[in-house]
């Protein structure tokens, strides 16, 4: 049975929905969880049918959300930091925080290691497409700004063995993220990654940024400044086109009624941009699994994000990579 660290003194509402989530979780799937945290707050909130398969790790401290990322390398008894040394003395098989995404992302690095052979690991997540029940991945979306074509091509390797291993796509289509299609536009950082990825069966070639949502590409790979700002700019434009709709409906009564009819059509069409359908970001390229869950995370939102990690640390993914690097190299 795998073992969970979560931190659960991370995200931005406190223990409650982090606890919550995780007895959500454990109803529905088999696995042993560590909450990480102050155990007096944690210890309470947990009933006593799901002691035996709850175990909790104390954690004095919590790095704030507005502090720096390099402070928790030195803050040795947050909980954080004691979650990912979890992973890293082998006690935990992943570790989910909605904590500070930075710290998260160099604990994981430099505390539990890379994969043989990679040179920056890269977060992922998962976005949705306009045909039902199919979704594509975009890497890296904030944890190297400033990114090599080496680099690019490895998170090619990376993207592609995670949509095959833990999303179960047979034949992922793998494109890289242009301003044109043409094999001629991008930077030279872009043209050189290109000539790279030509070597891998699954690359179709540059793609655009309206191919992230029209499921013709499995996995779109950029560096993390692009990525970040896709990131960013989609939950924008999809919070925005939810209060335009609300806003106008309730200028008239046609509207209203409307609205009721087509209640079923915006139901799936919030499952379909609500983040906690997916949970979090899992950092790719790690010696192990690190999920990044958002600050905000409500209880749905960390059940999935433990899905996600559960998932992830039940495939081959880390051997596929190191397998597939290596075939890069040559």
């Amino acid at each position: 049975m795998l073992t969970i660290a979560i931190d659960a003194m991370g995200g931005d509402f406190g223990p409650s929905p982090i606890v919550e989530g995780t007895l959500h979780a454990l109803k529905e799937r088999q696995f042993k969880a560590l909450l990480v945290g102050d155990v007096s707050v944690l210890k309470p909130l947990i009933p006593n049918e799901y002691l035996n398969r709850v175990s909790f790790v104390e954690a004095a401290d919590v790095l704030d959300m507005h502090e720096a990322a390099t402070n928790a390398l030195k803050r040795k008894e947050t909980s954080i930091y004691k979650a990912v040394d979890l992973v890293k003395d082998k006690t935990a098989d992943a570790v989910v925080s909605m904590g500070h995404s930075g710290a998260t992302m160099s604990l994981a690095t430099l505390r539990i290691g890379r994969l043989k052979g990679v040179l920056r690991p890269a977060i992922a997540t998962i976005m949705p497409t306009a045909i039902q029940g199919k979704l594509s991945l975009v890497l890296d979306v904030g944890a190297n700004v400033d990114c090599k074509a080496e680099h690019l091509a490895q998170f090619a390797i990376m993207g592609e063995a995670y949509a095959k291993d833990v999303l179960k796509i047979a034949k992922p289509k793998v494109g890289l993220l242009s301003n044109g299609e043409e094999e001629s536009k991008g930077n030279e950082t872009t043209k050189e990654a290109f000539e790279t990825l030509k070597k891998l069966e699954s690359f179709v070639g540059n793609v655009e940024g309206n191919n992230v949502f029209d499921g013709s590409v499995d996995v779109i790979v950029c560096d993390g400044f692009v990525g970040n700002i896709l990131l960013k700019a989609s939950e924008g434009v999809a919070d925005s086109i939810t209060k335009i709709i609300k806003q106008n409906v309730r200028r008239s009564p046609l509207a209203i009624a409307g609205a009721v009819l087509m209640r079923k059509v915006f139901t799936v069409l919030k499952k379909q941009v609500d983040y906690a359908e997916y949970g979090g970001a899992p950092l790719i390229g790690i010696n192990g699994c690190a999920i990044i869950g958002h600050g905000k995370s409500n209880a749905k939102a960390v059940k999935n994000a433990i899905f996600q990690a559960i998932n992830f640390s039940s495939s081959s993914i880390n051997a596929d990579i190191e397998q597939k690097l290596v075939l890069l190299e040559q």
